[in-house]
């Protein structure tokens, strides 16, 4: 089931999309927002999948809200402007809908971000890494957390004392490792969420060591580990 919010200033808009996305079996509503900032506090209590998100809105636009956020859900654009479109999908969202529009065009973009959803809640799997002239097996159940150095990541595991050092940024581990089975917790730090023993104030524990949790991924954290 995806859990899915709608923000959009217009009541009728709102309405509309509470009805359509009622009528769709893996869809799970959990509020229609009329601003970004009624969309902020709901999502530090509750966990949102997929957020269908109107672009101009007052105080804070949809895509001002978007970039707000250290690690967004899906988000699905309703908007009248089609100006919009390039600027949505540099910030990756799963599609666009234009208004108005069908139910047979809104139940596309749900199904776009099943598959995702989907996708992204698939088991990590295994893969190798280059150590040292060797191709070097990282197994994912054996991941306790990721360690950014610039250009070098270090790859801390339950089966060794020693961290697998590889050529490669957070980012594009993060991308091989997605939520919710690794949490992005600072900028230089992935942990395995199955690994986490412990959250403190500004800290995530695992066992006895200390992961940072910074402020920007702070609200990210509350939500994967539903505190």
């Amino acid at each position: 089931m995806i859990r899915c919010i709608a923000i959009d200033d217009e009541l009728l808009v709102r309405e509309l999309l509470e009805d359509n996305i009622r009528q769709i079996p893996f869809l799970q509503l959990i509020k229609t927002c009329k601003n970004a900032m009624e969309a902020i506090e709901v999502m530090q209590n509750e966990q949102v999948d997929l957020i269908f998100l109107d672009i101009q809105m007052p105080r804070l636009n949809g895509l001002q809200f978007l970039r707000s956020l250290p690690q967004p859900p899906m988000v699905i654009l309703v908007t009248a402007y089609e100006r919009y479109a390039m600027e949505g999908f540099e910030l990756q969202v799963v599609d666009y809908l234009l208004k108005p529009f069908s139910f047979d065009r809104f139940l596309k973009a749900c199904n776009h971000a099943l598959e995702l959803f989907n996708l992204r809640n698939k088991e990590p799997q295994d893969f190798f890494v280059y150590v040292e002239y060797a191709q070097v097996k990282i197994e994912v159940a054996n991941i306790t957390y990721i360690e950014g150095l610039k250009d070098y990541i270090k790859i801390h595991l339950s089966s060794s004392n020693k961290p697998v050092v590889t050529r490669m940024t957070i980012k594009a581990m993060e991308e091989k490792l997605p939520p919710p089975a690794f949490i992005r917790t600072h900028k230089s730090f992935l942990v395995a969420a199955r690994k986490i023993t412990a959250v403190k104030r500004d800290l995530i524990m695992i066992g006895d060591q200390e992961i940072p949790v910074s402020e920007f991924y702070k609200e990210n954290v509350t939500r994967m580990l539903n505190i």
